[in-house]
């Protein structure tokens, strides 16, 4: 990451350069009629540009790096939370929105931590830069565009505030989306005997609509701040042009000077063109972080008590014990099982036999640990399973 942010002040300084040499070239060899002097100051441009070029991919690579390795750590984290979660949890959660967290909320995470955030800085520090730069060059006219950076902060703030909601909730959609594609894609054999493929065509179309027009939303709003951008530059280039005409009619400016100053306020077009996407991805990404970090705040509730140990799969001979075992569920009103009391031996099978909704499953699910008993115990040749 330092590496990274070396190449990226460096390159920056570099192209900023550029126009002032420009600058000596109009003002000194250009007008002086000097081909030596003009040779050596164009290959002193090409070399900056190079050398831009080259810090440029240095930075690049390293920021891309630097970010896959980090969506690999969080996506492997995250996965390995989910193997802790209790079975409870993925009963409530939908496994389309599980899977959106794990492959398109990170993925936004990514693009804005590799290019968004280090596009942030670099911007910052060139518009702050080339406007300091602008002020020592034609104070009056660099003041002209220190002041455009009002409007471009008022159009941003509205942007954000209207930009982070709608961003939630087509990432919210596109989970439900995920949801409904996996369950048909899982239980297509149900949907065809039952006949309900209109059905379940009725649901898809509905969600994915509703999908489209909040895209299409954020593609409305991207597009109005987009162009009230685009205005802001253009407007003070054409001040810029007509006040630098001027100033070099009476002698404020030189024709060298006015040449870079406009170079290095067009340095600027990018920055604020770019500040829209910027602020998009950022806002992408600071929900999608929120959405990760409603599964990361989970506390597992299945956990071992302090001082379990693990038992050598050869020391395990295998005999199961309910001791007065009593379970319900969290949200229920009252224990699905009561006192149960059982002994299963080594190479024992035992058949469980009840209607539908007695606690068969349950009653199994106690033994691996998929739920945990609220009273009672379950031990393995004698020993509590919890410990």
């Amino acid at each position: 990451m330092f590496w990274m942010m070396v190449a990226a002040a460096a390159g920056t300084a570099a192209g900023i350069l550029v126009p002032l040499v420009v600058r000596r070239v109009v003002d000194g060899p250009v007008r002086h009629h000097q081909t030596g002097g003009l040779f050596l100051l164009g290959a002193l441009a090409l070399l900056l540009g190079v050398l831009e070029a080259g810090l440029a991919f240095i930075r690049r690579w390293t920021q891309s790096a630097v970010s896959l390795d980090m969506e690999y750590e969080i996506r492997a984290d995250l996965f390995q939370h989910l193997q802790r979660l209790p079975i409870s949890f993925h009963d409530r959660w939908q496994s389309g929105q599980l899977l959106s967290r794990l492959t398109t909320d990170l993925g936004v995470i990514r693009r804005f931590v590799s290019f968004g955030l280090i596009f942030l800085v670099v911007n910052t520090a060139t518009y702050v830069t080339v406007v300091i730069m602008l002020l020592r060059l034609y104070w009056p006219l660099g003041l002209v565009v220190a002041v455009s950076a009002v409007p471009l902060f008022l159009f941003s703030k509205r942007f954000t505030h209207h930009y982070l909601a709608t961003s939630r909730r087509q990432q919210d959609q596109q989970g439900d989306v995920a949801t409904l594609v996996e369950e048909s894609a899982q239980g297509i054999r149900v949907v065809k005997s039952f006949g309900r493929r209109r059905y379940m065509g009725r649901r898809f179309e509905k969600a994915a609509r509703l999908l489209h027009d909040t895209g299409v939303d954020k593609a409305r709003l991207l597009a109005r701040t987009w162009a009230e951008f685009d205005t802001v530059p253009n407007a003070t280039l054409a001040i810029v042009l007509v006040g630098g005409a001027y100033a070099v009619a009476t002698g404020g400016m030189t024709v060298g000077g006015l040449v870079a100053f406009v170079s290095l306020q067009l340095m600027l077009v990018w920055p604020i063109d770019s500040l829209g996407w910027i602020i998009a991805n950022g806002q992408e990404a600071m929900t999608a972080a929120d959405r990760v970090y409603e599964v990361f705040d989970v506390q597992p509730s299945i956990v071992d008590r302090p001082g379990a140990v693990a038992v050598p799969r050869a020391d395990v001979v295998g005999r199961i014990r309910f001791e007065g075992v009593a379970f319900q569920f969290p949200e229920a009103e009252r224990p699905v099982l009561r006192r149960i009391d059982l002994d299963v031996a080594p190479g024992e099978t035992m058949a469980i036999v009840g209607v539908t909704g007695s606690g068969k499953t349950s009653l199994v699910s106690l033994v691996p640990r998929l739920f945990d008993v609220t009273e009672g115990r379950i031990t393995l040749d004698g020993k509590d399973i919890r410990d």
